[in-house]
């Protein structure tokens, strides 16, 4: 005698889901139970959790062979979130369970005592399986409240496979069980108090650099001794920037989904992210010998990526950043396969001038640096970085005299707010139709095509091309910023103005 049970799970690779049919075989030969469909090991162990799940139920499986098959076979499956979805399959084969419907998805991990257990990455896998045209997803109740962000397709919470079983038509009585609890995490920096810009006193040239950062999407250098103020400034971009879009928000819960953000994961806020100088290039661009996950660039989708003290970065983990930085995306390549994640940020280095920090400043604690020492620090942001970053400045110390000197308090970050969006307002119906919104993302043959500045505005930048003290990609980035500086002022087109000013913001290094 042999029965088939089937069930649908989702296969998540990264921020991508894969639909996967469970399918249970039940012989009448000597009792097994294996799970095919090149499963990890976490989900090879998914049959003794399975087991113990059922008997705790109250639906014990039977005593007899139990082949399980994960379709399609080619398509890694890994983690136990596949558990639910199993028990389902065998539950229906063995006639415990009625079949369920093709169009339900059965997303969870079960304890041995038959409790269902939240999982990371609920977000991607609802919208893959709404894509797959699934209507109806059964998730653990712990995952309840994170999978309702996803529209478009009926969510179901259970606390046990008992209740999984009976929502799928069994005739079991209820039994109440202690649902498992959630673990909240601490609270997310997107959630913290944003910092007011407004504290920022007597360092003009910082908050102009924040405020065209902002406006336009540009990645920001900031060079300055210690407690010049850098850190302040870029603690305080990610609330000039406006709120996210439905789109926007929906690519940044999936990303926060995946890194285990749970009910925390959405937000209408910009993600910031910062971590220490210590961090791999695994930890900063993403990756992992088991389960790729998204690193700090990619958490930083649509957000702000602080990398401070910069230069104590390795080499290799900064230049890591060169293909993020131009193309929004991170291709991460193992064993298992290749994973694309999301990576359109803003990056914001801080550096000192060298490595004890007084080169350069005026008054104060001498330099004891000398000079290769100095030169040997700064190399450490190589060229082709440094190429792809749009504003570069120099961060002075703040004095005395330059705060009774400041003519006006700097705006507060509702202000800037407003500033900035009536900016990225400007530019995207000027952009409309094109694909693009933000003018760091505009390409360079629209820069050199509909996007001209006024007659005879480029001179500067197109005499330092000549003559090989800027690249053709230093051009396209210089402009970007000059359409940035024109929409702050309400102007049509850049003038020269606004392009001096533009070369002006990238000078240093």
């Amino acid at each position: 005698m042999t029965d088939i049970g089937r069930a649908s799970a989702v296969a998540l690779l990264g921020v991508t889901g894969r639909l996967v049919e469970v399918e249970a075989h039940l012989t009448s030969q000597l009792p097994a139970f294996r799970i095919i469909g090149l499963p990890d090991t976490s989900l090879g162990e998914a049959r003794e959790r399975v087991r113990s799940a059922a008997a705790n139920a109250g639906c014990p499986l039977p005593a007899r062979r139990i082949t399980v098959n994960l379709t399609p076979a080619a398509v890694p499956k890994r983690g136990s979130g596949f558990d639910l979805a199993i028990a389902m399959a065998v539950l229906a084969g063995a006639g415990a369970a009625p079949r369920t419907s093709a169009r339900t998805v059965y997303v969870g991990e079960l304890g041995l005592d038959g409790r269902t257990r939240p999982v990371v990455g609920i977000i991607p896998m609802l919208l893959a399986a709404r894509d797959a045209g699934a209507e109806r997803v059964v998730v653990p109740a712990g995952n309840l409240d994170e999978a309702r962000i996803v529209q478009g397709i009926a969510v179901a919470g259970v606390d046990s496979l008992r209740a999984a079983a009976i929502d799928a038509g069994a005739t079991l009585p209820p039994v109440e069980v202690e649902p498992v609890r959630v673990a909240v995490g601490p609270l997310d920096p997107a959630d913290r108090p944003e910092p007011e810009l407004a504290e920022v006193v007597g360092n003009a040239i910082g908050v102009r650099a924040v405020l065209a950062a902002a406006a336009g999407g540009h990645h920001v250098l900031m060079l300055g001794p210690p407690g010049a103020g850098k850190t302040m400034l870029a603690e305080r971009l990610p609330g000039v920037l406006p709120d996210l879009t439905d789109e926007a928000a929906l690519e940044v819960a999936s990303i926060r989904s995946v890194a285990g953000h749970g009910a925390r994961s959405w937000t209408r806020r910009p993600p910031w992210e910062a971590p220490h100088h210590s961090a791999s290039a695994v930890a900063l661009i993403g990756g992992g010998s088991g389960v790729i996950r998204p690193g700090a660039v990619s958490r930083a989708t649509h957000g702000v990526l602080f990398l401070d003290e910069a230069p104590e970065f390795p080499r290799a983990v900064l230049d890591a950043l060169r293909q993020p930085l131009e193309s929004g995306r991170i291709a991460v390549h193992r064993s298992a396969g290749a994973v694309e994640f999301p990576a359109r940020c803003q990056v914001v280095l801080a550096a000192n001038p060298c490595p004890c920090g007084h080169a350069g400043v005026a008054h104060g604690t001498p330099c004891e640096c000398s000079a290769s020492t100095v030169r040997r620090y700064l190399a450490r942001l190589s060229g082709p970085l440094l190429d792809r970053i749009d504003i570069r400045v120099q961060i002075p110390r703040v004095t005395t005299a330059a705060v009774r000197a400041a003519d006006d308090r700097a705006p507060t970050t509702a202000e800037a707010r407003a500033v900035v969006l009536a900016a990225r307002d400007r530019a995207s119906t000027r952009l409309r139709g094109t694909g693009w919104t933000r003018n760091a993302d505009v390409a360079g043959t629209w820069l050199r095509r509909d996007g001209t500045g006024a007659p005879g505005s480029t001179k500067a930048i197109d005499r330092a091309l000549d003559l090989g003290t800027i690249t053709m990609r230093g051009w396209d980035r210089i402009m970007r910023l000059a359409w940035t500086l024109a929409d702050l002022a309400e102007a049509d087109r850049p003038t020269a103005e606004h392009v001096q000013d533009a070369l002006a913001l990238r000078s240093a290094l």
